[in-house]
This record gives structure tokens, C-alpha cells and sequence, in this order.
């Protein structure tokens, strides 16, 4: 196969090898034509391993022989308005950082991520930083972009219940929030929960993030520790039906924080779309004898619904100890073990740094996910199409996949069509 290429606006990427999504196949010898006007990927083809009559000269034909390509990845679950915990807390963050030190901070998230070849992000509320994720939208995806970053898909504040969430005073306890900053917006009732999935999906959220189970006793953890720690129901069944409802009669999808099997469970009936952090989806039973611990996995394993482990987060934050770690690897090797296979990856990056998040395909693959499993979750299991969002590692999945999926050794980064990094290098 000859390859000269004779189209105006079309690149030619020659793949070494190209890892397949769909049938989870590393492929050797591709050619992929992508339209930088449209940024759509318009064939895949292979081609003889024979050199003769490639013109690598030419600026439209990009010579990945070298290095295996894949789609770009997705963080489903990102923060982009937080910093890691461990160089500031997140109480301090909302109140101490102004939002326009968070929004050039957020800048900075979005640059480190496309850079790590995360091309499309899901960011789950800012955290108390308001509506800044539109604006930051706006700069980041139109065709006139102002930054580099990644496809950015925002929820806005994200609802809790009232008294639920943070940063609460120390002084006036009986006030939501400090100063005016709320970590995200109260509702409580059928009507006020209808008001702010309307009110959100009006000011431009993708998504809706709900807070459907919560520390919400926390004041009372220094003088009984279990009622504070523990992660309760914060909404009523009719409340969550209500918020699930009216976003799916607007077409948009809602993610649930949810950590308990109750509630996980109640999310589900609903009809929920995603499910981030559930911990306690189920115990870990490798015989299955005791079919009440796969409840309620095996109920979402059979669903439509997603599961966003953010196993990155529980680690970061218990560096690999502690109960709560234990409960989340406890549940997704019972995943794997049902063979549980609507999973994404997202690994509430924020709470660690961003350009780091391949943390979480890190962690999958540790506990007993099979690499490929790990990259279908990676890519198909949170975007889906023909956009040219491609990416390239020098390194193998085969043999050292940690390495392969290292922000280091990604060598090669394309959204929509457009080049971003390129022989190791941010083009921007």
C-alpha cells in the first residue's frame, strides 16, 4: 500500500500497533485518517509493513510506527476546581482560595490532563466555585478554544440535602456553608429538589451530581465516632425519583455519590445513570455461596447503570490502608469475580493531582482486572464515537502496563483532529 496522501485537511497517523476497544485486540499495521476540519475519524485500514512509498516528509502523515495507539483516555470523575488534599484541605480550598485562584488553577488541571492523554473528563461539581465550570467550558471547547484541555463535561454545584455536606462553621453550626460558600447547593422537599435539576440544567450542567448518601451526623464525631463517620441517606425515595426524573425528561444523565447498599440500591430502582465511589456494593465472595454479599453489584452488573469506583481516591487518601480501601478493593474484586463489565474509569482526581489520573486504570489492573478490560473502561466506558481523539505510549501493556499508561511515556496526544503532543512534547 502505497501512501501518499493526496486529501487537503486530512492526517494519516501510520499505528505500529492500535488497541481495538471493542475487541479488546492489539492490531498491527494501521492507518488512520482522521479530517482536521471535522475532526472525525474517517477510516481505519491496515497496511503492508513494507516502507516503500511512504512519504514521512510529508507534514499530513504522522509516523507512529513506533509506539502502540489507542483511543484517548476518560477520567469520568475529575475535580478540576480542587488541588490535592494533601497540600491543602478542601475546606480550606473553598474558603480560602479565591474562585479566580481556583479557576486558574483549574487551567492548569485541564493542560496536565490532556498532556497525560486524558482527552475527555467528566468534572463532578465545582466544589463550591458556583457555575466557574461553564465559563471554564466555554474556554476550553468551543472551536475558538482559549486553552488546552480535554472535552469537559460539568455538573455545575452538584445537591445535598440540607445540613449534609460542607464546609460547615464552627461558630454557626446551625448555618449551611461559611461565608456565603457552599460545597454545593441544598434542596430538600419534591418541589425544591424539581427547582434545582431545573435550575442547574438551565445554567448549561452536561450532568447532574447528586450527594445521595453523606457523613451527615460529622459534628458528632468527637463524642461518638461510628455516627459520625457513618454515610447515611440523605434524600428521600420520592426526592431521588423527583431529581432523576426531571434531569431525564431534560435528556440529561445524573451521576449519584453513593457509598452504602441501601442507597446504591435505591439509586437503582430509580433508574440512576452512574454510581461513583460504592464502596459497599458488595462484599468480596470468590465461591459465591453467600449470594446476599453480590447484592446490590449483581443487580447494577446487570444494568445500563455505570460504576465509577474512584479506587485512586480511597488509596491517595488511606495510602493503601485503612477500612474504607479495604471495603472498595473488597468490592470491585467481587465485581470482577461476577464479571461485572459496565464499569468506568474515574478516580475522583482532585483529591490527588491532575495528570496523575491513570492512578485508577493503575489500581483496576492491580486488583485482578485484565489490561484490556482496564483500557475498555478507560475509553469506551465513558466516551464513545468516531472523534479523532488519539493517543500514543512508547511504552508495552503486554508486559509492564503501569508503565504503558504513565503520563511519562505518552508520547502522543490528538482531540478532535488537532494535535496536542507530539515525540513527547506539548505542541501549544
Amino acid at each position: 500500500m502505497q501512501l501518499q496522501n493526496t486529501e487537503p485537511n486530512v492526517l494519516k497517523i501510520i499505528a505500529g500497533k492500535l488497541f481495538d476497544s471493542y475487541t479488546l485486540e492489539l492490531l498491527e499495521n494501521r492507518v488512520i485518517t482522521v479530517s482536521e476540519d471535522s475532526g472525525i475519524i474517517l477510516d481505519v485500514q491496515p497496511f503492508s509493513s513494507s516502507t516503500h512509498g511512504l512519504n514521512f516528509s510529508d507534514s499530513q502523515i504522522i509516523d507512529l510506527r513506533h509506539l502502540t495507539v489507542l483511543p484517548g483516555f476518560v477520567d469520568t470523575h475529575v475535580h478540576f476546581f480542587l488541588h490535592p488534599y494533601s497540600e491543602t484541605s478542601w475546606e480550606d480550598q473553598l474558603t480560602k482560595e479565591h474562585v479566580v485562584e481556583r479557576t486558574v488553577r483549574a487551567t492548569q488541571h485541564a493542560k496536565r490532563t490532556l498532556m497525560a492523554g486524558f482527552t475527555a473528563v467528566r468534572d463532578l461539581g465545582t466544589e463550591g466555585a458556583g457555575e466557574a465550570d461553564i465559563a471554564l467550558r466555554k474556554c476550553l471547547s468551543n472551536p475558538g478554544a482559549l486553552i488546552p484541555g480535554p472535552r469537559y463535561f460539568c455538573a455545575t454545584r452538584a445537591i445535598v440535602s440540607t445540613g449534609s455536606y460542607g464546609p460547615k462553621s464552627v461558630i454557626h453550626v446551625n448555618r449551611e456553608g461559611i461565608e456565603g460558600i457552599t460545597g454545593a447547593e441544598a434542596a430538600d422537599g419534591r418541589d425544591e429538589c424539581m427547582k434545582v435539576v431545573r435550575r442547574q440544567v438551565g445554567a448549561g450542567a452536561d450532568w447532574i451530581k447528586i450527594y445521595a448518601d453523606y457523613r451527615v451526623r460529622s459534628r458528632v464525631i468527637n463524642v461518638s465516632s461510628p455516627a459520625g463517620k457513618e454515610s447515611i441517606c440523605t434524600f428521600t425515595s420520592d426526592e431521588l425519583k423527583t431529581m432523576i426524573d426531571t434531569a431525564h425528561r431534560y435528556g440529561v444523565k445524573v451521576a449519584a455519590h453513593a457509598t452504602n447498599k441501601d442507597t446504591i440500591t435505591e439509586l437503582l430502582r430509580h433508574s440512576v445513570d452512574s454510581i461513583e465511589h460504592g464502596y459497599d456494593m458488595a462484599s468480596y465472595d470468590p465461591d459465591h455461596t453467600d449470594k446476599s454479599l453480590d447484592e446490590p453489584l449483581r443487580t447494577c452488573s446487570q444494568s445500563r447503570v455505570k460504576w465509577c469506583p474512584t479506587l485512586a481516591a480511597y488509596f491517595t487518601l488511606g495510602q493503601g490502608h485503612g477500612e474504607t480501601w479495604e471495603h472498595a478493593v473488597q468490592s470491585f474484586k467481587a465485581a470482577l469475580a461476577c464479571g461485572m463489565d459496565n464499569i468506568a474509569c474515574g478516580g475522583d482526581t482532585g483529591v490527588f493531582a491532575h495528570g496523575e489520573n491513570a492512578l485508577e486504570l493503575v489500581l483496576m489492573n492491580r486488583l485482578g482486572a485484565d489490561w484490556r478490560k482496564v483500557l475498555k473502561w478507560a475509553t469506551l466506558g465513558g466516551w464513545e464515537g468516531f472523534i479523532g481523539d488519539i493517543i500514543a505510549t512508547s511504552g508495552n501493556f503486554e508486559s509492564d502496563f503501569e508503565s504503558a499508561v504513565s503520563a511519562d511515556n505518552i508520547q502522543f496526544v490528538m482531540k478532535g483532529g488537532k494535535v496536542y503532543k507530539r515525540d513527547g512534547r506539548p505542541l501549544l
